[in-house]
């Protein structure tokens, strides 16, 4: 079988090309392409399959995001199966993500080989992926604007309770603490986090987490919770994807399918679905 193969700066041109194939889906990997992830010494390894001219990827770092170009079921099995090989049967990611029928796919494979892989604390195997272009005429905006150094620990407040929520560990324990302050402090210094303040508070927050080829992935959407219920929501998400909007093409998320609210405030928006995610977290 076709081993899987590190890839370098001499193959940017084929990987950009084939992640501008589907680049909404693709943006994390585009992303860390314009991060450095080709170069040496990265912190993460692309690998392709098959090795001459890839057609798969995966991105293998603190997150694998397996990158499955147009294939029949035995292609993508054989690439699975190679990048499988590539990884070996024990685990050092935090979260396996991507198209749902590749992420599930590498994880059926690396769990029937390694027992760390198949002790994972939760499958989220249905995430819409949803896009927006424009926000819809209709909807009413929230006085949403870009949060400041002065309000970061309020901020930081909000993200920790967004994060504990989301995922079920609070990313302060630990050694994490400084790592995720310094993250935070990240979004907000460099303009990507977006939220409402009342009287010095952070009562809604959004983040940009990613962008690349004029496409922004919104990450971190939270409402306090005192004042969930209460249609603030969508004008709060529709007034931070119009500023988002004034300097991308197109604003994209992924969300649990089992979030009906918040599906519903996404499509009140704006957004439009364009396909589905998984997500397996270790």
């Amino acid at each position: 079988m076709k081993r899987a193969r590190a890839l370098g700066t001499r193959d940017a041109g084929p990987v950009r090309e084939l992640l501008a194939a589907d680049p909404v889906a693709n943006l994390f990997v585009a992303s860390r392409v314009d991060a450095g992830v080709l170069w040496s010494g990265s912190p993460a390894t692309l690998y392709g399959w098959p090795g001459n001219a890839p057609r798969h990827l995966l991105h293998a770092g603190s997150n694998l995001v397996p990158v499955l170009g147009p294939c029949d079921d035995d292609e993508r099995n054989a690439a699975i199966d190679a990048f499988a090989d590539a990884l070996g049967p024990h685990r050092w990611c935090q979260s396996i993500v991507g198209r749902s029928e590749a992420a599930l796919a590498l994880h059926a494979v690396l769990a029937g080989r390694g027992r760390s892989y198949a002790a994972q604390r939760e499958i989220r195997p249905r995430q819409p992926l949803m896009v927006a272009r424009e926000v819809l005429p209709q909807a009413t905006e929230a006085p949403v604007r870009r949060i400041t150094m002065a309000e970061f620990d309020s901020y930081l407040a909000a993200a920790v309770a967004m994060y504990t929520e989301e995922v079920g560990v609070d990313p302060t324990i630990g050694g994490g603490r400084s790592g995720y302050r310094a993250h935070c402090q990240g979004l907000v210094e460099s303009g990507r986090a977006w939220g409402v303040v009342e009287d010095g508070t952070v009562v809604f927050k959004a983040d940009v987490g990613l962008s690349c080829g004029g496409i922004a992935q919104v990450q971190g959407v939270w409402l306090a919770p005192h004042l969930r219920g209460r249609g603030l929501a969508a004008p709060a998400m529709a007034a931070a994807t119009r500023g988002i909007l004034r300097q991308h093409d197109v604003v994209s998320l992924y969300v649990n399918d089992y979030n009906v609210r918040a599906v519903r405030t996404y499509l009140r928006t704006g957004f439009a679905h364009a396909g589905e995610f998984a997500t397996v977290l270790y």
